[in-house]
């Protein structure tokens, strides 16, 4: 299978962004990929709840959304929507930030909230809270597809190798990370962690990521780390998208996650234990 890894540079408008990626999903189909990965807020980047109330939507009425699935149905793609910033369902008032996989068919194959909120202070001067406008999710997702089990996280969740040993116990060969890393954070931890969480648990990983300085109406402005990474199964870096918005492939060996998993069957030797005394 090969896959694309889009990287982008989204606006507040979600219209504009559905435009962008719709172009560059007829490049991954062009490029002979099967299974096309957008990243995190594919649809919005911004950090204003005003403007995320007037131009966000429920999933069930998300344009967005609908168009990724057109685009996966017309294209005949796997599509990881990476994540999209959707209305809740009352009573909860804050938004969810949801990936989703998407079946070449336009089907919703299956559909994960990101877990762990980015509530951090970079720097003296970057501050996110992102618990104040988005509700965390309460599951695990992995997702049967002919190519493989996909294990499905998103950004900060990165920081979290419990989750990823779930999936990866849980049969996923593809570990899924979208993103929309900070600066801040990312020069140091991007690709240490990536590679961490691909070694560990002998899987792929997929990165897809926001880059650059982000086109905003209103709000703080925001600019992301970009670098969307392929990793294989042994730690190796397979792709490194740099900085400008673009498609980069890589192309997915099911035999390369088994030889890993064989020389080093760390999944087997799971022990359990008692924590220790707090």
């Amino acid at each position: 299978m090969r896959a694309a890894l889009l990287q982008i540079s989204s606006t507040d408008d979600p219209a504009e962004n559905l435009a962008t990626v719709n172009a560059m999903l007829q490049q991954a189909k062009a490029g002979g990929a099967g299974f096309a990965l957008t990243p995190e807020v594919t649809n919005c980047v911004s950090q204003s709840r005003d403007h995320q109330r007037a131009v966000l939507h429920p999933q069930d009425s998300d344009p967005t959304l609908a168009g990724l699935r057109d685009a996966a149905a017309r294209l005949g793609l796997w599509l990881l929507a990476g994540s999209l910033a959707v209305k809740s369902d009352p009573p909860e008032d804050r938004f969810a930030n949801r990936s989703f996989l998407i079946a070449p068919n336009g089907d919703i194959h299956a559909w994960y909230d990101k877990l762990h909120m980015f509530d951090v202070q970079v720097t003296e001067t970057e501050t996110f809270r992102e618990s104040a406008g988005f509700a965390p999710g309460n599951r695990a997702v992995v997702a049967e597809t002919p190519f493989g089990k996909v294990g499905m996280a998103v950004c900060y969740d990165l920081r979290f190798p419990y989750l990823f040993r779930d999936l990866a116990q849980a049969g996923a060969t593809i570990l899924t990370v979208p993103a929309a890393f900070s600066p801040a954070t990312g020069v140091m931890h991007w690709e240490p962690l990536l590679r961490a969480r691909a070694i560990e648990n002998g899987a792929y990983v997929l990165a897809p990521a926001q880059t650059g300085k982000h086109k905003l109406s209103t709000g703080k402005p925001r600019t992301t780390h970009g670098h969307s990474l392929a990793v294989s199964p042994w730690g190796e870096v397979l792709v490194d998208a740099g900085t400008a918005p673009g498609v980069s492939f890589v192309d997915l060996d099911p035999a390369a996650v088994q030889d890993a998993r064989r020389k080093v069957p760390s999944l087997q030797h799971d022990r359990k234990y008692s924590p220790p005394d707090a």
